[in-house]
């Protein structure tokens, strides 16, 4: 990939993640152009044993139209190419609306996919005003599908705006990720996991670890072996060396956390570690941990999009799963344990279309991307992705004998 130290140091100074992480999602990103590229070529059809003896029965496969593809600011470049990747090898064009926060990330991408061979007009791009431009390509009956990446109430906004014209839909939206640790649990690989699924891109990502869910015979011992982690973090400029966490988005999102945070120790929860504003200023957040936290918390409740770790305490396998599963999203959950009965037993409980097992980085463009519940309609990645961009056709052919 020739740009990708270019892409990279874009996304950081546009976004702010760490440049590590923006490189990695470069490589993640392209990856999806590369597998849809071969997808391409296994868009199969079929043929179906006729009930009539003069009679032939197909099924084709068609490209939707015109696909309007609404992305976010997180990760402004994979959640593009995993769109549109797909689209392309479909037969779709595409028209892009990038989040208003990360417009150049997009407009690079758009550059290179020219230079790359795509012909001009494919690829477009759109920016402007957010609900201007989604009205827009929700009234036009030249697209025929709308997918979108981003908060669970806009995707019901643009759901009911689809019904319009009854475009195809896929959402991805907000999750409530639980991450249950059992007391039969690794604790190294929980505490490797779990921080990861916790505060990559700064805990702004859809899977990121919401409530991290710990057996009581080991809450205190990992409480306390996770906080010193999360103290050692490395917060600051995304170009630092050894920074591992950059600033979040805009004010808003650390007015939310902060929110969050006084609305748990409100409520009797403690702060073992951070929990509050960088000493850096402007949208820095501590990395915090927050014990004693409870169901009823808005840690617990919603999606905090920050850099705050609620820790929750459960007796039994019957209570984590009930814990987990009670909430309005279904989009990614992480499970710890050795033991592999459990993990099969818990991995099949849990409403949600993404479960780890042992393991805090599972998303890849060869496996279906997708939530269930609010968190969403349809899956992006592998060959599962394709479908969303593809009309299936019945053909029967008459007097064959």
């Amino acid at each position: 990939m020739a740009h990708k130290e270019e892409l990279g140091q874009l996304m950081t100074l546009e976004q702010g993640k760490p440049l590590k992480e923006a490189i990695g999602e470069v490589s993640y990103g392209a990856n999806f152009v590369e597998f849809y590229a071969e997808e391409a070529k296994r868009v199969y059809g079929d043929i179906i044993p006729a009930t009539l003896p003069d009679r032939r029965l197909f099924v084709i496969k068609q490209p939707v139209g015109v696909v309007g593809a609404i992305t976010p600011w997180n990760f402004p470049l994979a959640m593009i190419t995993r769109k549109v990747a797909p689209a392309l090898a479909s037969g779709c064009t595409v028209v892009i609306k990038p989040s208003e926060f990360t417009p150049l990330t997009a407009l690079a991408a758009a550059d290179l996919s020219i230079q790359a061979g795509i012909p001009p007009g494919a690829v477009n791009v759109v920016m402007g005003n957010a609900s201007e431009i989604g009205d827009a390509l929700l009234a036009s009956r030249q697209v025929r599908k709308i997918t979108f990446t981003g908060s669970t109430a806009v995707g019901k906004k643009l759901m009911a705006g689809a019904a319009e014209t009854v475009k195809k839909v896929s959402l991805e939206l907000g999750g409530n990720a639980p991450c249950i640790i059992f007391d039969d649990a690794d604790i190294d690989v929980a505490l490797k996991g779990t921080l990861a699924a916790k505060f990559r891109n700064s805990g702004q990502t859809c899977v990121c670890a919401n409530r991290i869910l710990v057996q009581e015979a080991i809450y205190d011992k990992f409480a306390k072996a996770f906080s010193k982690a999360v103290e050692s973090m490395e917060v600051g400029n995304g170009f630092g060396e050894g920074v591992v966490q950059g600033p979040l988005i805009n004010d808003a999102a650390v007015l939310k956390v902060e929110s969050f945070v006084q609305d748990a120790v409100s409520k009797g929860a403690k702060i073992l570690a951070g929990g509050k504003r960088h000493s850096l200023g402007m949208t820095f957040y501590e990395p915090t941990v927050i014990t004693d936290v409870k169901s009823e918390m808005l840690l617990s409740r919603e999606e905090v999009f920050g850099p705050v770790a609620p820790l929750l305490k459960f007796k039994t396998e019957e209570e984590a799963i009930h814990m987990a599963n009670d909430t309005n999203a279904g989009l990614a959950a992480y499970i710890f344990t050795t033991n592999i009965q459990r993990s099969w037993r818990v991995s099949e409980a849990l409403e949600y279309g993404l479960v780890g097992v042992n393991e805090g980085l599972i998303s890849t463009e060869v496996a279906p991307f997708g939530g269930v519940k609010q968190s969403g309609l349809g899956r992006e990645g592998s060959k599962y992705g394709m479908d969303e961009y593809l009309e299936t056709k019945y053909i029967c052919l008459g007097n064959m004998s």
